[in-house]
């Protein structure tokens, strides 16, 4: 599977409305997305936990395995790589990622559709 890039960047909050290390769920055209913020980097992933089916990846627990920020999963504690979406603990599971960036003050999401 391959994945688009839609053209529309859709804005999501202000950037200090996120906490560093901390998860936000938002819905962005139709899509509930994950949003992250890190001492100097912002990621989007879909919500969806991929092992549980649960919307909840943005209630995850932040934090790094060897350098490479994360997710786990607070239901079975899959950890995800925030930078890719591949599970470091499964192969072959990964969840969606989306692009993120801050411009003037605002956070910004543009979606990547499986296609």
């Amino acid at each position: 599977m391959t994945q688009t890039l839609t053209l529309t960047w859709t804005t999501v909050c202000l950037l200090d409305r996120l906490e560093p290390d901390r998860g936000v769920a938002a819905l962005v055209d139709g899509v509930q997305i994950a949003l992250f913020r890190t001492a100097d980097e912002l990621f989007a992933i879909d919500n969806r936990d991929p092992v549980s089916g649960a919307y909840v990846l943005s209630r995850g627990i932040v934090g790094s395995r060897s350098g490479v920020p994360t997710v786990a999963s607070p239901l079975h504690k899959q950890v995800y790589d925030l930078r890719s979406g591949h599970c470091l603990d499964l192969p072959g599971v990964a969840v969606a990622r989306h692009d993120a960036r801050c411009r003037n003050g605002l956070v910004e999401v543009r979606l990547r559709q499986e296609g």
